[in-house]
């Protein structure tokens, strides 16, 4: 697990529990609470803990306790602003407000905030980079996206419905960088986005990399092996490519990177020794990293995925800066090598995105 997952999981962890005993608190100032239990302190106490686990429950059930741990920090901070916002005016004005103003708009600004992530977790945007090379491609349209996780945010059909919008995007090329699938994807919405991807109409075919999650963390308790899975998308027509290299239309090479997790893979600089490099190379590496080694190389283009775009508010400000990732989203260039990161047409267990959206990634390259 690269550092910035381990350490928003750590800080997840810490600020859950921490939140928890603060919120309980937050809880018993409710006018409400207080009329209930005739403002005694323990049994105000253990109502507003008994009112604080049943929320928790309850989005644990129609989400997961990781979206309820989420949903629990958010309101906690939201609650700790307002708190201090309190604290300044009642300081200023020297009297406390009767209204318990904090509890309330910490309550509605945190359920707005995170529906606003919720819909932006849940609805595919469509990203468009512009790019211009001096070699001999013509006009060439791709399509990317990564971190499909079927079966989190979408299921199989759900995952052909966006199909349908990538083939009516007419592309010349559609790349896939990893995580297609997921520990949780059955064997039917597997077969499912196969059958989906066959269905897509690209000039020159769809090409596709594991990601960490596609070949599964836990055996075969999916119901299907890595190479049932292989197999299923060699099927649909999917080239599937691990450390390979191949040419395409003459003047295109796509170099498919094994995922940074498998200690074997090759050096990008064994993979592209080779290769012409009056030819448009384009870099699949399903985790953003290697930079430097990639822009040392002929590479035009090198196409990642696997962050999700650092998913939450102010991670996404700084997610460059733990040592994991080379970027956690967007576009950059070195040494004439074009880079992007996606933030992932879906999500893994969580269900909102608060710095990022969903999205695939149109590049409209223009060449000579």
């Amino acid at each position: 697990m690269n550092s910035l997952w381990g350490f928003i999981i750590t800080s997840v962890g810490v600020a859950g529990v921490a939140g928890a005993l603060y919120l309980v608190w937050t809880i018993t100032k409710f006018p409400g609470i207080k009329k209930i239990t005739k403002n005694k302190r323990v049994p105000k106490f253990l109502l507003s803990l008994a009112i604080l686990a049943a929320c928790f429950g309850m989005v644990c059930l129609t989400m997961s306790m990781i979206n309820a741990v989420i949903v629990l920090i958010h309101f906690m901070l939201f609650r700790l602003i307002f708190g201090i916002a309190g604290f300044i005016i009642k300081k200023t004005r020297k009297k406390e407000s009767s209204f318990y103003w904090q509890g309330w708009c910490a309550f509605g600004l945190c359920f707005v905030y995170l529906a606003v992530g919720y819909f932006l977790c849940n609805h595919v945007f469509v990203t468009t980079y512009d790019i211009e090379t001096d070699k001999a491609v013509g006009n060439l349209k791709i399509v990317m996206f990564a971190d499909s996780h079927v079966g989190t945010t979408f299921d199989g059909d759900g995952f052909a419905e966006q199909m349908e919008r990538i083939n009516a995007e007419k592309p010349d090329l559609v790349l896939i960088c990893g995580d297609l699938v997921d520990d949780g994807t059955d064997k039917e919405n597997m077969q499912k986005t196969c059958d989906a991807l066959s269905s897509i109409n690209a000039t020159y075919g769809v090409w596709y990399v594991y990601g960490n999650h596609d070949k599964g963390y836990y055996g075969n308790k999916r119901g299907y092996s890595p190479s049932t899975f292989e197999y299923s998308l060699l099927l649909s027509k999917v080239h599937v490519l691990e450390d390979k290299v191949r040419e395409i239309a003459g003047n295109i090479v796509i170099v498919g990177r094994a995922d940074a997790s498998n200690r074997g893979r090759k050096s990008i600089e064994d993979l592209t020794k080779d290769i012409d490099p009056d030819k448009f190379i384009i870099v699949l590496n399903h985790q953003p990293t290697d930079y430097d080694n990639e822009a040392a190389t002929n590479a035009d283009l090198v196409l990642s995925g696997h962050t999700h775009g650092g998913q939450f508010f102010p991670f996404t400000l700084f997610g460059n800066s733990f040592g994991g990732n080379d970027r956690a989203y967007g576009r950059e260039t070195r040494n004439g090598t074009d880079f992007i990161v996606t933030s992932g047409i879906a999500d893994w267990e969580l269900k909102f995105k608060t710095g990022t959206k969903s999205e695939y990634v149109v590049i409209n390259v223009k060449g000579k």
